[in-house]
């Protein structure tokens, strides 16, 4: 079922989303110091191309201890990113989100788009794990 619900997301608005973010990524990339904005958006990207049968945790959660980008660096890296980056692509997968509201087969589809919008306001210190 999560590879039905995979395809439909990819070709009704994953595939746009997921390009939205490796693009920022890119665009973090070029500045050198984007570089761990960057490694953020392209793991995050893979999971906005393929959700369903993984989730977004906290690396904290998932290892029991902090890193850098669990701790005070990714706080602050996480206040950097809202303000440049983080606000549009929220609105971007909000505004898909209300695309798929308009037919109950969308339902899912846009319930996963908030979830993306949530984890697209602080990515910093987040990580990608299969839902098992």
């Amino acid at each position: 079922m999560k590879t039905l619900g995979n395809i439909l997301w990819f070709v009704l608005g994953g595939a746009l989303m997921g390009l939205g973010w490796w693009f920022a990524g890119i665009l973090a990339l070029i500045t050198i110091v984007g570089i761990p904005w960057a490694k953020a958006c392209f793991v995050i990207g893979q999971f906005a191309f393929f959700p369903f049968g993984k989730e977004v945790v906290s690396r904290k959660m998932l290892t029991g201890k902090d890193d850098i980008g669990t701790g005070t660096l990714g706080l602050l890296g996480n206040v950097v990113w809202f303000v440049f980056v983080g606000i549009w692509l929220a609105i971007g997968h909000v505004m898909s989100a209300l695309a798929c509201f308009i037919t109950i087969i969308g339902i899912p589809f846009g319930i996963q788009h908030l979830k993306l919008a949530i984890i697209a306001l602080a990515p910093i210190g987040m990580t990608v794990v299969a839902k098992d």
